[in-house]
């Protein structure tokens, strides 16, 4: 069994910006697994908030061994992007091998699309605006924030997009008390979902907080693991293939997550298609879908999903699984 690993760079369509920073292109590892003469593949993006360097990943991924399986890949590498991208690319292989799809591997219904988000980028509230504005025929808009100055920004996007449902993500940046303050408006302004809005950190401040809107843990939630850490803090949950080390893992956490009363999100780091396909399978049913990576690049892979009226397609066999 060979392992390739190559990096990628997908020029984004306009600069992306979070409370952490701003990015122009998105920088991806494509993992590429031949046994014989059947190849399959996969994507992760390294993050730098989980201690992810496109370096780090690489090693990772080249120190496996030269044989196993993907029952095994768990023991091998912990939950993260190096082995999103190897247990994509097992899956993968597996269905070239098979002549079928992932979700028949799977066991699971035959997909149909699902409605994706749509994210606005931080940014000066007039430019919000504006963002909202020409994205104001999406049914479902995400608006990123994380500062103490959010207000005129939720007021902005709002007036720019009446009609669309709008969900939040603050990716740590909010105090208790700047959420507090600002949770009475979340709903006076529709908002139907904030996500992870204190510091994984110092998330024990949201038991006994009132939460007027479902409150989403994507930083404090990786894999199954995270799930008892979640108790009285969070309504749902954002999985994320580079958080729980791929499609095994994503699809073992929803079933956890909803048996335990959770609702669920699936959502992206900014990747290509490649990195979407997988987790098409996770969205089925979702309360939300957040992954519209490609919708944000400039370029994307050879054979990219649909994303139409109906929302993002599962992918073609020429594509992934």
């Amino acid at each position: 069994m060979k392992i390739e690993v190559s990096r990628d760079v997908f020029k984004l369509a306009q600069v992306f910006t979070i409370s952490r920073g701003s990015r122009t292109e998105a920088q991806v590892l494509t993992v590429r697994i031949t046994d014989g003469d059947v190849t399959g593949w996969g994507e992760c993006v390294p993050y730098a908030r989980y201690d992810e360097t496109l370096e780090s990943v690489t090693a990772e991924i080249e120190g496996l061994p030269a044989t196993f399986d993907r029952a095994a890949l768990a023991g091998l590498l912990p939950a993260g992007a190096a082995r999103n991208a190897v247990d994509c690319a097992l899956w993968d292989l597996e269905c070239k091998r098979a002549g079928k799809r992932a979700w028949e591997l799977a066991g699971l219904p035959v997909p149909g699309p699902e409605i994706t988000a749509y994210t606005l980028s931080l940014a000066e509230p007039a430019e919000m605006q504006a963002q909202a504005a020409k994205n104001a025929f999406r049914p479902l808009l995400k608006i990123k924030l994380g500062t103490p100055d959010d207000m005129p920004r939720l007021e902005a996007v709002r007036a720019g997009a009446p009609t669309s449902r709008i969900i939040v993500d603050a990716n740590e940046g909010w105090s208790a008390e700047v959420y507090a303050d600002l949770a009475p408006h979340l709903v006076r302004l529709g908002v139907q979902l904030v996500e992870q809005p204190l510091p994984a950190s110092q998330d024990e401040a949201l038991i006994g907080m009132d939460r007027p809107v479902p409150v989403c843990a994507d930083e404090s939630c990786h894999d199954r693991a995270s799930l008892p850490h979640l108790k009285g803090k969070y309504d749902v949950v954002n999985i994320k293939l580079d958080k729980t080390g791929g499609l095994t893992e994503a699809l073992a956490l929803r079933n956890a997550a909803l048996a335990e009363g959770y609702k669920v999100m699936v959502g992206c780091m900014v990747g290509s298609s490649l990195a979407m396909a997988p987790a098409t399978l996770v969205a089925q049913g979702a309360l939300v879908t957040d992954l519209d990576g490609p919708l944000l690049l400039g370029e994307d892979r050879e054979v990219p999903l649909e994303f139409d009226d109906k929302g993002v397609h599962p992918p073609a066999a020429a594509l992934w699984g």
